[in-house]
């Protein structure tokens, strides 16, 4: 999928895979995650075509997600790529899709209409269950109470809709190169996002390290200002050595590409 794609091609990154190296993630690598993308292709068709029907949620997109994990465990021999991202991705393509189908304008605000209006209510609800699933966001709800991805899904992924893709434009209308933008977004969204994945690692301790370093780099410029990328590059090592990887940051930013570039349909 194409803007998995261009999310993985960014760097630096802090602590994220790239094309340069695996950041903070000693199973995987840029092929790997290629890899791990391009076999969603289907699996996002599939869920595309569920949301322009307006697809139930439990019945419907529940299973062809699960389906895409699949897909994605077989093409890396079982390594958790794109765990988060099947989720996030997943619900933008069926509103994508559904706003497609209807008279709703396939523009980030009609988009996240529709997915309110038709899954709201099931987002909800699922984003206050609690399901026998072992991943780390799960792990994550359980010992913090910070509901991460679902909570997101639940209140129309703010972060994208409201940070993400204000930012990613903003930048791109600024000036920025689409490397750049893409790096500008991401930092803002590892200022403001609550990322299971560092939690995870790390505790509120690291998540509060990531959002400090993450406003830091905003604070004097971030992307516009001289100097930015070796600034970047340097928290990218700092992230390795801390064993940090904000990997739900990088899902937002990868949604924010997808609705910023206008498919599916």
């Amino acid at each position: 999928m194409v803007a998995l794609l261009l999310e993985l091609e960014a760097y630096p990154k802090p602590g994220l895979v790239s094309p340069r190296d695996s950041g903070a993630h000693a199973d995987m690598d840029y092929v790997l995650m290629c890899r791990s993308a391009n076999a969603l292709l289907s699996p996002f068709a599939s869920i595309a075509a569920a949301g322009r029907e307006g697809g139930p949620f439990d019945l419907s997109l529940i299973p062809l997600g699960l389906a895409a994990e699949r897909e994605m465990l077989r093409a890396t021999g079982g390594i958790n790529t794109h765990r988060g991202a099947i989720f996030t991705m997943g619900m933008l393509v069926a509103a994508m899709a559904r706003a497609g189908s209807s008279e709703r304008p396939k523009t980030p605000d009609g988009i996240r209409a529709v997915l309110l209006e038709t899954w709201g209510d099931d987002l909800n609800a699922h984003s206050s269950s609690d399901t026998a699933v072992v991943s780390h966001g799960a792990l994550v709800r359980r010992i913090t109470g910070f509901g991460g991805a679902r909570v997101e899904a639940a209140r129309g992924f703010p972060s994208i809709f409201e940070t993400g893709i204000p930012v990613f434009l903003g930048g791109l209308a600024s000036g920025l190169d689409p490397i750049a933008a893409r790096i500008q977004t991401l930092f803002a969204l590892m200022e403001l996002a609550e990322d299971s994945n560092v939690l995870y690692r790390g505790g509120t301790e690291a998540a509060d390290f990531v959002r400090r370093s993450a406003a830091e780099f905003l604070a004097v410029g971030g992307c516009f200002s001289e100097g930015w990328f070796p600034r970047a590059e340097e928290l990218h090592r700092i992230f390795i050595q801390r064993n940090l990887s904000p990997g739900g940051c990088a899902d937002l930013l990868a949604g924010t590409l997808l609705v910023a570039g206008g498919k599916p349909e």
